[in-house]
């Protein structure tokens, strides 16, 4: 289990997967083969297969334990959750909830739930099924949606030409959070408390989030899917095929490097090993440092 310390914050990385599961050139559609063989030697086997030429992608969250609090950011696909269009993620079975609990959490004791947008693999251990139904995971929690994407996703759910939202997580893992009266919707700059606060950075989806940790002078910075891969510190320029709105997708890149650059550490949701870094910025280019 990785485990890094933020000032007084502790936070631990909460597997769910970690395995080559997407295809680069398809991921990325601005991808390079030249761009892979320049960097080789860090990208393989952590971040990169080049026999099936695949991306390692992680898939997890972080488990932040900061002023008395336990705070869950970002919540993964989940278990039993029917994803016929990502098999890879179609009731799916694993031990999350148990490595959660080795990290010092069990689901009635989460203060807090933020998920830095509404994408499926973000969302999906909000809720898990109890006698047939989805009831959140988390009956204590606070969970922080970003406003813009709640109703983005929303909109879109109740249109029959092209819900369900988000591969259906919106139904299982969203609405029945909203409907428990725990959903605590956030827009514009928000500070959360004394050491959390969240901004736009709007792109990936219209409503996505960064969430900014300050303890004891030190900060860090966790940024969903802002940046997927390792690679997009070295070209900024590169969005997912997932990005959907590809100039602030860019912007809002750029915005996180320079912020980390400035000193904070870089907490993404599905960086390879060893999951978090620190950010090199040096005449507008950026390099990451492990």
């Amino acid at each position: 289990m990785t485990e890094l310390r933020i000032g007084a914050a502790v936070a631990a990385r909460i597997e769910e997967t970690y395995e080559p599961n997407f295809k680069a050139a398809k991921f990325f559609p601005d991808w390079d083969e030249a761009v892979a063989e320049e960097h080789r030697e860090w990208l393989a086997p952590d971040h990169y297969d080049p026999a099936s030429g695949m991306l390692k992608l992680s898939i997890h969250s972080w488990l932040l334990t900061v002023g008395g609090k336990r705070i869950l950011i970002d919540a993964c696909v989940g278990n039993h959750k029917p994803r016929a269009m990502r098999p890879m993620w179609n009731m799916m079975d694993t031990p999350y909830l148990e490595r959660l609990e080795a990290a010092g959490a069990r689901p009635e004791q989460i203060d807090m739930v933020m998920c830095t947008h509404l994408h499926v693999d973000h969302i999906g251990w909000n809720t898990r099924l109890e006698n047939g139904r989805w009831v959140p995971t988390f009956p204590n929690a606070r969970y922080v949606f970003s406003k813009e994407d709640y109703e983005h996703y929303l909109a879109i759910d109740r249109d029959p030409q092209k819900g369900p939202a988000t591969l259906g997580a919106f139904r299982d893992s969203i609405l029945p959070v909203v409907e428990a009266g725990l959903a605590q919707m956030v827009s514009g700059a928000t500070a959360l408390d004394e050491s959390l606060s969240v901004e736009p950075a709007p792109g990936h989806t219209p409503g996505t989030i960064a969430i900014h940790l300050e303890s004891r002078g030190q900060r860090a910075l966790f940024c969903g899917d802002i940046l997927h891969h390792a690679l997009q510190v070295y070209h900024p320029e590169w969005n997912s095929a997932a990005c959907a709105d590809t100039v602030n997708a860019r912007a809002s890149r750029r915005k996180a490097l320079e912020h980390c650059a400035g000193g904070a550490l870089l907490m993404p949701a599905h960086f390879g090993a060893p999951f978090a870094c620190r950010i090199e910025g040096r005449g507008g280019a950026f390099r990451p440092r492990f």
